[in-house]
């Protein structure tokens, strides 16, 4: 086993018995949502993915140890501490060697999953290429991890805020197959439809499965991006969010927001300008996210 990895009993009977495990992050515990809804959505993320014959896997930083699964104790930890950081690639060596609080992102969560052997991770929506980085060169280590590292993402698409057509030609320049779930246009989060098409159309997990073995078993290194829509019943109209995204990518500018900072400033914004149904659609896109994560991780054990 990795001297960094400590994994939580639950997960570790999972391991043995070679049950179905699914990855989650932790930065959307603590930077995605206010408590205590933070931390309630990620008990029902788990007990979703419980439900649907995996076993989850929260990842997280602490204690100079990279926890592959969560104690209660812990994810309200995540969810209370203003000390927590957000965790990428870059910041993983400094966090563990420094026994800092680490809530990881995508792009961390991605690693420590291949670590742990875990090839499948549930989110709510990867980064991507921030508008304007064009001379911004703003561009979420997320795509990058995407490219070289073997698991299988399973998410909402990508939030508004950013470039979706350029976030998409950055992955397909990369090898990155995004693929969609029920539909052939890939999602914005909020909103079911971007006004852009996934690669390829995979409606059941055992297709997901078979597509993701059949990539790896070629000697195709990399993620595969599982885009699942939110369900209609719970999305935002798409010309509304696009108005209220427009109007909080202004504020950051006016107020110079920057950097990793940007995300957390907008997806603030966003819920105060919807008056909090942001953040309902956000929770409700993860818990589907969920259960098709689950779906997937079970059919990747399937012979």
């Amino acid at each position: 086993m990795h001297q960094y990895l400590l994994f939580s009993p639950e997960v570790a009977a999972a391991r043995a018995a070679g049950k179905a495990i699914v990855a989650l992050e932790s930065t959307i515990i603590s930077h995605g949502m206010p408590y205590p809804q933070n931390v309630q959505m990620a008990r029902e993320v788990e007990q979703i993915i419980r439900d649907g014959g995996a076993v989850p896997a929260t990842i997280a930083i602490i204690g100079g140890k990279i926890c592959i699964g969560l104690s209660d104790e812990q994810l309200e930890l995540l969810g209370t501490s203003p000390d927590a950081m957000k965790v990428s690639r870059r910041d993983l060596p400094f966090v563990l060697s420094q026994s800092k609080l680490g809530a990881t992102t995508v792009a961390a969560t991605m690693i420590c999953a291949e670590l742990a052997g875990i090839s499948v991770f549930v989110t709510g929506g990867i980064g991507g290429v921030h508008r304007g980085a064009e001379t911004s060169f703003d561009i979420s280590a997320d795509l990058q991890e995407l490219a070289q590292t073997s698991v299988a993402v399973v998410c909402a698409g990508v939030k508004s805020i950013l470039d979706i057509g350029l976030t998409l030609e950055y992955l397909e320049t990369h090898g990155v197959p995004v693929v969609s779930v029920g539909q052939r246009g890939f999602p914005a989060f909020f909103t079911r439809e971007s006004g852009f098409n996934a690669d390829f159309q995979l409606d059941t997990p055992a297709e997901q499965a078979g597509f993701i073995r059949t990539k790896w078993a070629l000697g195709l290194k990399g993620g595969v991006v599982v885009s699942n829509p939110v369900p209609a019943s719970e999305a935002m109209p798409k010309e509304e969010i696009d108005a209220i995204t427009l109007q909080a990518l202004g504020e950051a500018d006016d107020q110079g927001v920057t950097g990793k900072n940007v995300t957390p400033f907008l997806l603030a914004r966003i819920k105060a300008l919807t008056a909090g149904r942001s953040l309902v659609t956000n929770i409700a896109l993860v818990k589907n996210n969920a259960r098709c994560g689950a779906a997937l991780a079970v059919a990747m054990l399937a012979a």
